[in-house]
């Protein structure tokens, strides 16, 4: 019998109408913001993302799914989503039609790793980009977006995470005084950390090993080594937030697993997640347009992991409303009902039946299977009477409705 590939997961009904509220929700909050989709192939050349995350990176070192095509062309599937999107925006000649473009994406990403609670071999993103513009004041909208999303899902315990990472000119310097902090700490380093120390330090600090945690803490921070410029950027960030009531942490360590990070960098985290406790995160890349082949432009975005998200929205017991169920008690109530059911369906009342004409107990038996709280019954008395007999079987209450009152009374009881 053919099984899951390890780290995959089947969304089936009952989980997957959870997934549709999430895109809807956020596909209506980009709305507001004005972003429009992008869609991207979900198999890019290797080189895109070994020139924009960064040779050094986990992703890079051990997580990618790459593979010689046919033709003999190196060929990922994509890790991430922003690189494609910076592809597409310098391939298809946005930045001469105009610089500023705003694109929001969903879709599967794919790592090898550990699979865990929240975190898959193939997992899913809905992410933004925006691009043409370095105004601090777009790093806050960007942040608002995700907060925004959170708030519409009604999803507790949340809360975000800021920092400024500085830029080429600033981030340097802290390289360098960093990297002699922690060869003087080497041998209180893990080993992950003592490889990571000379290729990528800035990897370091974002380490969940205490001992290691604790020689971090003690270290310089990269706020006391930002440029004016860059000092300037983050002080108006968080001026913003605090303008929009945005509750946020200034953390001192944070860091994005991804090369192509500058100035701000932010994370969603949640508590009830455990160890994988992020469930959205992004910041500012103004090097990578140009990294990728384009000229010179600013960029930020973030990603939101749905795994984690639907996760979240089921511990809080989120609930989708189940269609109401039709039930016919002959074909000739099934003849009656149909086009008044087509009717019901005409003004967004979503109404299901079993494709059957059995008896009324086998038909409820399925109405209760589907969690169906109002039931449409059509026998013979009815069609006579030309009303429907409707039935809540939550409250366990009935009444004969009229035909031609019927849509009227359900979009009541329903919405």
């Amino acid at each position: 019998m053919a099984k899951l590939i390890p780290g995959t997961k089947d969304i089936l009904p009952g989980e997957v109408e959870i997934w549709q509220k999430v895109e809807e929700t956020v596909k209506n909050i980009f709305a507001l913001y004005g972003y429009s989709e992008i869609r991207t192939p979900v198999m890019e050349s290797t080189e895109l993302f070994h020139r924009s995350i960064g040779e050094a990176t986990d992703i890079v070192e051990k997580e990618m799914y790459s593979f010689d095509d046919k033709g003999g062309r190196a060929i990922t599937l994509r890790p991430e989503g922003t690189a494609p999107v910076v592809r597409a925006y310098v391939e298809n000649h946005f930045p001469q039609k105009d610089p500023f473009q705003k694109f929001y994406y969903m879709g599967p990403m794919f790592r090898y790793e550990r699979p865990q609670k929240g975190r898959y071999r193939q997992f899913h993103q809905i992410g933004v980009e925006v691009f043409g513009s370095d105004n601090p004041f777009l790093d806050v909208e960007v942040i608002a977006i995700q907060n925004r999303i959170f708030k519409s899902l009604n999803i507790d315990n949340i809360k975000v995470k800021v920092n400024s990472l500085g830029c080429k000119e600033c981030r340097p310097i802290y390289r360098e005084t960093l990297i002699e902090y922690l060869r003087s700490n080497r041998e209180s380093l893990c080993e992950t950390c003592q490889n990571r120390l000379e290729k990528n330090p800035l990897r370091v600090l974002d380490c969940k090993n205490e001992d290691c945690q604790k020689i971090i803490k003690s270290g310089p921070t990269i706020r006391g080594h930002l440029c004016d410029n860059c000092n300037s950027h983050y002080s108006t960030v968080l001026s913003g937030l605090n303008k929009l009531n945005i509750d946020f942490v200034e953390d001192s360590f944070l860091v994005r697993g991804l090369d192509y990070y500058s100035k701000t960098v932010f994370e969603f985290v949640n508590t009830n997640l455990g160890a994988q406790n992020t469930v959205s995160a992004g910041g500012r890349y103004d090097g990578l347009v140009q990294e990728l082949g384009g000229k010179p432009t600013p960029g930020i975005g973030f990603a939101l992991g749905v795994e984690r998200l639907t996760l979240l929205l089921k511990e809080q017991d989120f609930q989708i409303k189940p269609p109401m169920f039709f039930i016919p008690l002959g074909e000739n109530a099934l003849n009656a009902g149909l086009e008044i059911i087509e009717e019901l369906r005409d003004n967004s009342l979503p109404v299901i039946w079993t494709g059957k004409l059995s008896s009324l107990k086998s038909q409820l038996r399925h109405a209760n299977r589907r969690e169906s709280e109002i039931v449409l019954i059509l026998g013979e008395n009815e069609v006579d009477k030309k009303v429907f007999l409707v039935k809540n079987m939550r409250e366990n209450w009935e009444k004969e409705v009229l035909w031609k009152e019927v849509t009227g009374f359900l979009k009541d009881l329903y919405f």
